[in-house]
This record gives structure tokens, C-alpha cells and sequence, in this order.
């Protein structure tokens, strides 16, 4: 078995996106991309990636800007916030810190984002461009999923991809991606609903584990040899651990790391969404 090392990747694609930063600071007419967040509330998972985010800016040149708020924000404070960065020119994208305090409803404040800036991919405009085939921002760890396969040369076309649970940041969007022609896997997406999950995901070449359940996925359900990317993430004591249980890396051909895979590669995917739009690669995204 050999390691799917999403940190030494994603260092590559900062130093690259470093390289394009310095060169815009040796051009004095050039504008340097910028990074938005918002956060709200003090979770301390949710503080530690914002952190990180703006520590990966920091790293490549990419400037930040950073808007904190109380857990007890009101809506329309979020609703400030969010348009002070949508009208802000310093600002290329930016992101709403997810899931809000008391789990609020944030589909709302998603859609008050501007679609050129959402370098999350995640508002309603954008994941419908997905569907359509429409250039646009992307879902950062589907994106990432698909870019830490590709660089250690696993065959997607043709390969037939089991993607364990469905929701809206991972399992939706990739189930898309990962059918798009330009990616060319036959995809099966096993959830709550599934029958037979065991035998779905064991006929797989490639397993992507994105429910979120600590080690629900055991070496009974893998093939020898298959290629297994771990995108979940529990605190188990002091401990952060994955869907798939550590017994699979006796039986997988390749395996990623929890923490050390899919993680870094999100970050690394944040950064070049934004230098993306910095290009103007979005322009043809409908307002």
C-alpha cells in the first residue's frame, strides 16, 4: 500500500500559486488577489480552519481579510458582513464559516453571496452550474479528492468509484464531478437508503468515505488493491480519526490520511479557486 499524501501535494500547489503572486508583485499596475472569511461564533474547529486558511494566504501572498462575529450576530449583522465583502474590491472570494451557531439555517446567507466570489462553490448558482457543465467556482474537497487521485497517477476513467454518504459539500457534488466526461468514472453514491452497501462498496476500484461516521468502513467492505480516500473526520479523545477503519490499510493499494489527506488538499483548492477568479476564469457565471 502506498499513501495518498494530500500535504506534500498541497505544498506544491501553494509554492505554484506563490510563484504567481510574486510575479503580479513585480508588475506595480497589478492587483493581488484577496481571501474573505466570516465567522461567527467561537467553535473552536470552525476558529482552527479559518486560522489555517488565513496562515495558507499568508504563505503564498494572497491577502486576507477577516470578518469576526459574535455567536450572538444577529442576521442582518451576517447579512452586513456578507455584502461589505460582496462590494469590497479588495476582496477576489470569500466564505461564511460553516455550521453556524445553534446549527441556524445558513442556505439563506449562501445565496446572499456574490456567485463570482463564493470560492467555496457552494452557493445554489454555482452547484447548479455544476450540473449544467457551466464553468464556475467548485466544491473545494471534491475538487481536491479529484486532484490528490490524479497526482499519484490513479486511473479515473472507466474506474468504478463508490462515494459512501450524499451530502452537500463532498458526496453530491463529487458523485457529479467524478461522472463528468472530462473525468469519466462510473460513480454509485451508497447511503442511509442504500441496500446491500457492503456489497456496493466492495465492488468498487475506488472508495471515497464522506459520512462522518469514525471507522465505519472496514476491511470486509474493500477489494485487495483498491484505492480508499478517507474525507471524514471525528475527534476521538484528542485524536482525530477517520470513516475508514486503520485495519484497511492492509488490504487497499493506496490510502489517504486522516489527518494529512483530503484536508490539506481542500485548503490547497480555496487558494486556487481564488487565483481562478483572480484570472477571471469565472466571468462567464451568471450574477
Amino acid at each position: 500500500m502506498f499513501t495518498l499524501d494530500g500535504k506534500s501535494i498541497a505544498a506544491q500547489i501553494r509554492s505554484d500559486i506563490k510563484t504567481y503572486i510574486d510575479g503580479l508583485k513585480d508588475n506595480p499596475g497589478a492587483s493581488i488577489p484577496g481571501l474573505g472569511t466570516i465567522l461567527v461564533g467561537d467553535d473552536p474547529a470552525s476558529k482552527s480552519y479559518v486560522a489555517a486558511k488565513h496562515r495558507d494566504c499568508s504563505e503564498v501572498g494572497i491577502n486576507s481579510l477577516r470578518i469576526d462575529l459574535p455567536a450572538t450576530a444577529s442576521d442582518g449583522e451576517i447579512g452586513e458582513a456578507i455584502a461589505s465583502l460582496n462590494s469590497d474590491a479588495r476582496c477576489t472570494g470569500f466564505l461564511l464559516q460553516l455550521p453556524l451557531p445553534g446549527n441556524q439555517n445558513h442556505h439563506r446567507f449562501l445565496e446572499a453571496i456574490d456567485p463570482k466570489k463564493d470560492c467555496d462553490g457552494l452557493h445554489p448558482v454555482n452547484l447548479g452550474n455544476l450540473v449544467s457543465g457551466v464553468v464556475a467556482p467548485r466544491p473545494c474537497t471534491p475538487l481536491g479528492i479529484i486532484r490528490l487521485l490524479r497526482a499519484y497517477k490513479i486511473e479515473l476513467s472507466g474506474a468504478r468509484v463508490v462515494i459512501v454518504g450524499r451530502g452537500v459539500t463532498v458526496g453530491r457534488p463529487l458523485a457529479l464531478m467524478m461522472s463528468d466526461r472530462e473525468v469519466n468514472a462510473t460513480v454509485s453514491v451508497v447511503h442511509t437508503g442504500t441496500k446491500n452497501p457492503q456489497e456496493i462498496i466492495k465492488s468498487a476500484d475506488i472508495v471515497i468515505a464522506a459520512a462522518g461516521r469514525k471507522w465505519m468502513i472496514t476491511k470486509e467492505m474493500i477489494s485487495a488493491g483498491a484505492t480508499v480516500v478517507d474525507v471524514g473526520l471525528t475527534r476521538d479523545g484528542s485524536k482525530l480519526v477517520g470513516d475508514v477503519h486503520p485495519d484497511v490499510s492492509h488490504l487497499a493499494g493506496a490510502l489517504s490520511p486522516v489527518p494529512g489527506g483530503v484536508g490539506p488538499m481542500t485548503r490547497a483548492m480555496l487558494l486556487e479557486n481564488i487565483i481562478r477568479s483572480h484570472r477571471g476564469e469565472f466571468e462567464g457565471a451568471p450574477k
